[in-house]
């Protein structure tokens, strides 16, 4: 007997160095030494608590439809041309269509073919006489499109996470929400207008060769030649800080995606002390940007991101190695999201912000104050309740609950979660159930005192009788907490967290605490009567 309960004294005694050792990066905050916190970090607030963003963002999965089409018109137009199939031109239409015109019935039956063996996601369709060409019909299946689509908002939402996660927000949250939204929340953020600019960019980046032949001032009367578009140049003024942007005509067919690139990092341009972006390019887009400079030596390439040309440099030689940059006369701040976004990739389509809240830290913390507020009444009440009831030994109940919410704070350090406002009622729902459990026990005991039996082995039976009946209350009720933890989203996870832990403190210290307070003090002594 003495020995175990000097194992447990000492078992109890560790929980608690342990566990203050846990809270105290949280108590010191920014005084915490480093490795500390290293070691265990404070508990992080949510949005509700310390304030933030809160996002809705509507993914355009129709644009994905369309871009996804463009890209087999890339595609098929080099087929074509490997296959030596004469054609006119390849144009999108209805944005999930894709036009082939010939000019003999025989080239016709060639594109047929060539669709039909490499392209199954593609469906022929109706064919029409165009005034002396042939336009063969396709279009992406349903199965195709609904894939799309699906695969457009998941890779949009990785996309999202990988800038969120580079933009050092602590404990952020994403979810997919149905009609093909995004829910982002950001706890803490300091710079609202620049995360939402970094999270709204697509940053789809290409390279197209500009058409030097073609008149600027016809192109922005809106007279373009075939194949080609009108971008504008963005240039900044270095001394006012003003942007102008240039007319320039380039080639539709895009030669080189942002798809290929391996990394992007921020670098200082020596002779002007301006950042600019170096980018390289993975093995296949090093391979494909090695052939394009060698085949355009002397002709000017265009560096388009979302459509503004930030640089259009002529190409003196060829370039092996996959390396290029884009310069622009940025600010530290602009080249630093940029090579943000260039490596989290480009998102699939274009994101819109349906919903934009922002809660201030002052609400938080008001949020704060309440709940702790809350927590101490509600702790004060059930202490006046079980010294009333239980006398000295509701001192045992309360010394429980101490080390209870003691426990259940380090836990969450401990496990790194994020305390929400449903957090900290799930606080003060575990105060109150804190003492359940010894409720239970003393209640088990009374009724072995009432039967006549000795203090010692009044305690022995009531703990013996009440165990099960707590170990059953507390797990059916635990694996409730853990199913809204799996399935639950915001505010029920943040819920079913404290709750979770709560139960696991509330019977380590009901079982296990308050057993070893009783027989501490009762060791070696002949007690004629319990106060209970």
């Amino acid at each position: 007997m003495s020995n175990s309960l000097k194992y447990r004294g000492i078992l109890i005694l560790f929980c608690i160095l342990l566990s203050l050792f846990a809270i105290t990066p949280t108590l010191m905050k920014e005084n915490a030494p480093k490795w500390w916190s290293d070691t265990f970090g404070p508990i992080q607030l949510g949005l509700d608590l310390q304030g933030g963003m809160h996002l809705v963002l509507g993914v355009d999965v129709d644009k994905a439809v369309e871009n996804r089409v463009d890209t087999i018109i890339d595609q098929v137009e080099t087929d074509l041309r490997a296959k030596d199939i004469v054609f006119k031109r390849i144009e999108r239409r209805q944005g999930d269509r894709l036009v082939v015109l010939v000019y003999t019935d025989e080239e016709g039956a060639a594109v047929d073919a060539l669709m039909t063996e490499t392209y199954p996601s593609l469906e022929a369709e109706t064919f029409a006489d165009a005034g002396g060409y042939i336009e063969k019909h396709y279009r992406l299946s349903d199965n195709e499109i609904a894939n799309i689509k699906d695969l457009a908002v998941r890779q949009a939402l990785e996309t999202l996470r990988n800038r969120v996660d580079e933009f050092g927000v602590s404990e952020p949250t994403l979810q997919l929400q149905t009609g093909n939204r995004i829910l982002i929340q950001l706890p803490g953020i300091e710079d609202p207008e620049r995360a939402i600019k970094l999270i709204g960019t697509t940053a789809r980046l290409e390279f197209k060769m500009v058409d030097e032949t073609a008149s600027v001032q016809d192109a922005v009367a809106g007279n373009l030649p075939p194949g080609t578009q009108l971008l504008y140049e963005r240039n900044v003024n270095n001394a006012t800080g003003g942007v102008t942007e240039t007319p320039l005509v380039v080639y539709d067919k895009t030669v080189l995606t942002g798809d290929l690139l391996s990394d992007a990092n921020v670098r200082i341009n020596t002779r002007f002390n301006e950042p600019y972006v170096a980018i390289d390019f993975n093995a296949v887009g090093a391979k494909r940007f090695d052939q394009i400079t060698a085949a355009n030596v002397g002709k000017r390439m265009a560096i388009v991101l979302d459509g503004t040309v930030y640089s259009a440099p002529v190409i003196r030689e060829r370039i092996a190695g996959g390396s290029a940059q884009i310069s622009g006369s940025f600010t530290p701040q602009e080249a630093t999201d940029l090579a943000i976004v260039l490596r989290a990739g480009s998102l699939p389509a274009p994101v819109e912000i349906l919903e934009n809240r922002t809660v201030g830290p002052s609400l938080g913390q008001d949020s704060i104050d309440r709940g702790i507020r809350s927590i101490w009444v509600g702790a004060l009440l059930v202490v006046v309740a079980m010294i009333i009831y239980y006398q000295l030994s509701g001192i045992v109940a309360i010394a429980a609950l101490v080390l209870n919410l003691l426990f259940i704070t380090a836990m969450l350090s401990m496990f790194g979660a994020t305390l929400t406002l449903p957090g900290l009622a799930g606080v003060v729902l575990t105060v109150g159930m804190a003492v359940d459990a010894n409720v239970l026990i003393f209640e088990r005991v009374r009724e072995e005192v009432r039967l006549g039996r000795a203090p010692k082995l009044a305690l022995e039976s009531g703990f013996s009788k009440a165990f099960w009946t707590i170990i059953d209350a507390n797990v059916t009720t635990l694996l409730a907490a853990l199913v809204l933890f799996q399935f639950g989203t915001g505010p029920v996870r943040g819920f079913a967290v404290t709750l979770s832990v709560g139960i696991i403190a509330s019977l380590f210290t009901a079982i296990f605490v308050s057993r070893f307070i009783f027989d501490f003090f009762l060791k070696g002594r002949e007690v004629k009567r319990l106060s209970i």
